[in-house]
């Protein structure tokens, strides 16, 4: 097998290219121009990393659903390396398997090999995105709802407020309901369609948070929020716990006002220059210095400020791997701080849903389970394939409808097997993409962030459904 610019030692056997070797049949042999190719500017250890054992597979949603060796792990690396080798076309359906990726990193969980898989659809959706501008095709992300709703919308806290204004009035006059019962939201266009079925009971906007909160008690520690974009508009009051939380653990929590988004809606979608512009304002908003952790509750976030340090390697390079170094979320920051027990009973049966980037990206599986174990009167009931990928993946659910809707099934099937009543999740884009399913199901749940039922065990209070 021949890379781009050498030959570098195969550690895949004949075995395992024989079974593959199908998948060349996507696309002509004819070789693309060198500097064309995406890929070239990867890592090609990274590829050979993979040994195409199959353990990954059950771990895959896409494989899971569709059962077509190209929409795995292991395929889609052998899709990626035989594009970057300039042995496979990068045509519509090769591009195809490659998008309908949702990033959720659960085959690096699976895998014996160590093989990082995010290190490498990443950058190569990056570099697919970069030669469709410079080519004669049109870049995927250069289409109305790109420009206009996940790029020049959800990115801005403040445009994304004034926009739900109409959502607001129309949700008093019950019309969401009408949308969804008579299921006039099919008659918009796709995604819009989609996007009005997922938003959430409105309620009246929380004020913004202050820019310091001051520990309760003994000071133990001093901390960063990120508040991100999304989650700040949509989940505010996950915030205000996150901050209340970190006050009754003795932490003085500082708010920086110009931090920004994460990035990571641009840089899944391949956009990579706007994703480096929020890190660069991040870098410049936050002192990690000064603080002993930068925190934060939203999952996806998490794992694209955890890897800011090898995204862009630049004159600034130093620094974002400073900061990443700075970036912990919140219930593994806690858990490792020692928990102070909250004093109040949440007597509920709930279940704890695995958030990909949580759980595959960060690591963190443990932390979230135990903080919750604390809260008395809490029963929480294993769910089944809780890391499996409930198919909101950023912003997948608007992208992919049809596969994050066979995902978005599965998961509440397993739900309910459960028979909880609570649904605990550590994502802004689980909590959307469960609570829709749920919604459009007819299901009665309550979907919350760890961090809010440790707010109201910590503050005495009831839980309300």
């Amino acid at each position: 097998m021949t890379s781009a610019s050498a030959n570098p030692p195969s550690t895949i056997s004949d075995a395992a290219v024989a079974r593959t070797e199908p998948l060349l049949q996507l696309g002509g042999a004819a070789p693309l121009v060198p500097q064309a190719r995406p890929g070239s500017n990867i890592d090609y250890e990274l590829f050979l990393d993979c040994v195409h054992c199959g353990l990954c597979t059950a771990s895959c949603p896409t494989f899971v659903e569709t059962g077509n060796e190209n929409d795995s792990p292991r395929g889609r690396i052998y899709l990626m390396r035989a594009v970057t080798d300039g042995r496979l076309e990068l045509n519509q359906n090769v591009r195809r398997h490659l998008e309908l990726c949702l990033d959720c990193r659960g085959c690096e969980t699976a895998c014996p090999s160590g093989v990082q898989y995010g290190k490498l659809i990443e950058p190569f959706r990056v570099s697919m995105e970069q030669a469709d501008s410079n080519g004669s095709r049109s870049a995927k992300t250069n289409d109305w709802f790109h420009r206009y709703i996940l790029f020049g919308l959800f990115p801005y806290p403040e445009r994304l407020q004034a926009s739900l204004r109409p959502a607001r009035i129309a949700q008093w006059l019950g019309l969401d309901q009408l949308l969804i019962s008579t299921g006039l939201w099919r008659l918009l266009p796709s995604r819009l369609g989609r996007l009005a079925t997922m938003l959430p009971k409105l309620e009246k906007p929380l004020p913004q948070l202050p820019t310091f909160f001051a520990a309760t008690g003994r000071r133990r520690a001093r901390v960063a929020l990120f508040t991100g974009c999304v989650g700040d508009v949509m989940f505010r009051q996950t915030n205000w716990a996150t901050a209340r939380v970190l006050q009754a653990n003795g932490c003085d929590v500082v708010v920086p006002r110009e931090q920004g988004c994460c990035g990571a809606i641009h840089l899944h979608a391949g956009s990579s220059d706007p994703a480096k512009a929020f890190a660069n304002q991040n870098l410049a908003a936050f002192d990690p210095s000064s603080v002993d952790a930068i925190i934060v509750n939203v999952a996806g976030c998490g794992s694209m400020l955890k890897d800011y340090g090898h995204h862009w390697q630049d004159d600034q390079q130093h620094e974002r791997e400073e900061f990443a170094a700075k970036v912990r979320d919140c219930s593994e920051f806690l858990d490792d701080l020692g928990l102070v027990t909250p004093p109040g009973e949440v007597r509920v049966t709930a279940t704890y849903h695995d958030a990909c980037h949580l759980a595959h990206a960060q690591k963190v599986r443990e932390q979230p389970r135990n903080l919750l174990k604390r809260i008395r009167g809490l029963k929480l009931i294993e769910l089944a394939e809780s890391d499996l990928c409930c198919g909101a993946a950023g912003t997948y659910n608007l992208t992919e409808p049809e596969m994050a809707e066979k995902l978005g099934r599965r998961k509440l099937d397993n739900i309910r097997k459960t028979g909880a009543r609570v649904v605990i999740t550590s994502n802004a884009g689980c909590l959307l993409q469960i609570a829709r399913e749920a919604r459009m199901q007819g299901e009665v749940l309550k979907i919350m962030h760890p961090m809010d039922i440790l707010d109201l065990s910590y503050r005495k209070e009831k839980l309300k459904f």
